[in-house]
């Protein structure tokens, strides 16, 4: 398969396979800027020549949107093969072009965020583990820093203090997110007039710099929904899911 690596030139035409829809649709259109705004920082989008889920998504660590202390590692937002692309070894090429690249930047190594058991949005432990990566930090409640060091010596990365405790969280729903993942900008709107249609209590923070979002409660910082402090869950709702929430804690 193809490599396609998006850069300014391309990236109006390109299809960026997370979101399937047009260029004019409201999720492509908050993707593609939010990536625009990147590049320059060293983001590295990197698809298969194909229109679908088949691309590796990674920054260096300094810049990467996650309450993570990794200095010059790279950190890997976002690793997705899907559907009619599984089994192909794919996950394999885009990985290993990673690595190349990282090491050809003088990179200490790779880090990703996992679980404890394979979770949606989240890296596959098992496969991490099969490709090398190790266990480097912890949090609760089941957020994994998977590492992938280049020698020996490289430091240990670790999540920041911000992810250890919740209690300044105000009561009801509070959701964290970005425009990092396109589907934010179609399901936080419906999930915000949902809330106010049930008179639940609910406040959505957009985070919109990297270094609010280096400071997030929760290492998921492209969505992440908390309710009287505790999370409730990383994975990006639709209503359906959304209301099953809602009827839980009586609303």
């Amino acid at each position: 398969m193809e490599l396609v690596k998006l850069t300014h030139e391309n990236i109006d035409k390109e299809h960026i396979c997370c979101a399937i829809s047009n260029n004019k649709d409201i999720q492509v259109i908050s993707k593609k800027n939010w990536l625009k705004e990147r590049l320059d920082e060293g983001l590295v989008f990197l698809k298969g020549n194909v229109r679908g889920k088949c691309f590796i998504e990674y920054i260096p660590a300094e810049y990467a949107w996650a309450p993570v202390e990794a200095e010059g590692y790279m950190y890997i937002d976002c690793l997705w093969v899907s559907g009619q692309f599984k089994g192909h070894g794919y996950s394999n090429l885009l990985l290993d072009a990673c690595i190349r690249d990282s090491k050809a930047q003088g990179k200490k190594g790779l880090v990703i965020l996992s679980s404890k058991k394979k979770m949606g949005f989240l890296s596959d432990p098992k496969y991490m583990g099969y490709k090398g990566f190790q266990t480097a930090d912890t949090t609760e409640p089941y957020f994994e820093l998977m590492y992938l060091p280049f020698e020996e010596s490289a430091p240990l990365p670790r999540f920041r203090d911000s992810v250890r405790g919740y209690e300044d969280l105000p009561e009801g729903f509070v959701l964290y997110y970005t425009n990092q993942c396109p589907f934010t900008a179609k399901y936080v709107p419906l999930l915000e007039e949902m809330a106010k249609s049930r008179n639940a209590v609910f406040q959505s923070i957009q985070l919109q710099t990297r270094e609010d979002a280096q400071n997030a409660p929760s290492p998921f910082t492209t969505f992440s929904l908390f309710y009287d402090g505790q999370l409730v869950t990383h994975e990006i709702l639709s209503e359906k899911k959304f209301d099953k929430i809602l009827v839980s804690k009586g609303l």
